[in-house]
């Protein structure tokens, strides 16, 4: 029997542009922290192989200080077989990375350089390393020759995607779903999607162990896969890797609900906060007074959280008269101010952006008179 954790795409270095500083190193960190977590989880499976399909950099040229801090992790996880292959990211094109990865490469560490058999125990590694960023061919066609001991395990190890998303314009480097099949593979470990697929009981992509955007709204996992001899159906399991939960969340709200006991119930519990990045996005239609409620709520509880942004562009207005009331009762500049955006808000002759100005517009407003009635 051989036992092994499958995981990819770790993007150590990703830049993570759009976070303040702070934040930016505290990704950073946990994503460079998964190589101790992997080879944690493997023990904790029985494992003593870790396969890795790509894209183990986010980049090319990553800085040198994280080139050997990089290395150096890996060594220290001395009792683990590191199997490490270039993806898109950190394809062969980055030869400076590879030949100095290669230099310094510790001894649990096997390169995955070169389409050519790996043999590792019992089982035999055929892998699809990418040569530059967009092949423009599926880069798995040699596994379907490629000659193998038949009493060892046989697995593939690759990086691509297995489905375009236009039919009229299908990339030439689409990796054929059935390559497990027709390959003979007792497993195919992907990498390049950054959520957990099941393309077939032997085909998966693991996803990312570190999430990296609010696209897979699942913890970030990793892939232990036991294969009691050649031939054997897989038996595969996602064990939980991820420490900095992305929560994507969408309310659709209706006049007469509370969107401040909605919101809470969608959030997670306090002790989970100060880890989770988390976008709302509302939609519905919610009165003068509901809209006030919920952004204050937004404003009670964003603080607690690694990032909190939320889009109220699509969450429309439901008024009655004495919501106007509530800014200004009778004539004045506030009243008149809110009349014109109100008038705004439901104008057919502009367009939908300008009529959603004037509806934040109007909600804003109403919140700031009630805070000035307080």
């Amino acid at each position: 029997m051989i036992r092994f954790l499958h995981s990819s795409d770790l993007h150590i270095g990703k830049p993570f542009g759009r976070f303040d500083d702070d934040l930016r190193a505290r990704l950073r960190e946990a994503r460079f922290q998964k190589i101790a977590r992997l080879a944690a989880v493997a023990r904790d499976g029985g494992a003593s192989l870790v396969l890795l399909a790509g894209d183990t950099f986010d980049a090319e040229t990553p800085p040198p200080h994280l080139m050997r801090q990089t290395v150096r992790a890996f060594a220290q996880e001395s009792d683990i077989t590191w199997v490490i292959l270039p993806g898109n990211h950190d394809s062969l094109a980055a030869t400076e990375l590879w030949a100095r990865f290669a230099r310094e490469c510790p001894d649990n560490v096997i390169l995955a350089l070169q389409a050519e058999v790996i043999e590792v125990g019992e089982a035999v590694i055929l892998p699809a390393p990418c040569p530059v960023r967009h092949a423009g061919r599926d880069l798995t066609t040699w596994m379907d020759t490629a000659q193998t001991d038949p009493g060892q395990v046989r697995l593939g190890l690759a990086h691509g995607a297995i489905q375009g998303f236009s039919e009229e314009d299908k990339p030439l480097d689409l990796i054929a779903p059935d390559r497990a099949q027709l390959a003979g593979l007792d497993y195919l470990a992907l990498g390049d999607w950054h959520g957990p697929i099941e393309v077939a009981g032997n085909c998966h992509y693991s996803g990312t162990p570190e999430s990296d955007s609010f696209k897979h709204d699942v913890v970030a996992s990793a892939l232990l896969v036991e294969i009691d001899a050649p031939g054997a159906a897989p038996r595969v399991s996602r064990v939980e890797t991820g420490f900095i939960r992305w929560q994507a969340i969408e309310l659709n709200f209706q006049p007469g609900d509370d969107p401040a006991e909605r919101l809470h119930a969608a959030l997670p519990e306090p002790a989970k906060r100060r880890d989770t990045l988390v976008r709302l996005t509302a939609t519905g239609r919610l009165s003068l007074a509901e809209r006030a409620r919920l952004e204050q709520a937004i404003s009670d509880n964003d603080e607690d959280f690694a990032t909190f942004e939320f889009n109220l562009q699509r969450l429309d207005l439901e008024h009655e008269s004495a919501d106007l009331d509530d800014i200004e009762p009778t004539a004045g500049a506030l009243r008149a101010a809110a009349e014109q955006l109100l008038a705004g808000a439901e104008n057919p002759d502009v367009d939908a952006e300008a009529r959603r100005v004037s509806r934040a517009a109007l909600g804003r407003l109403y919140g700031y008179a009630l805070k000035v009635q307080e």
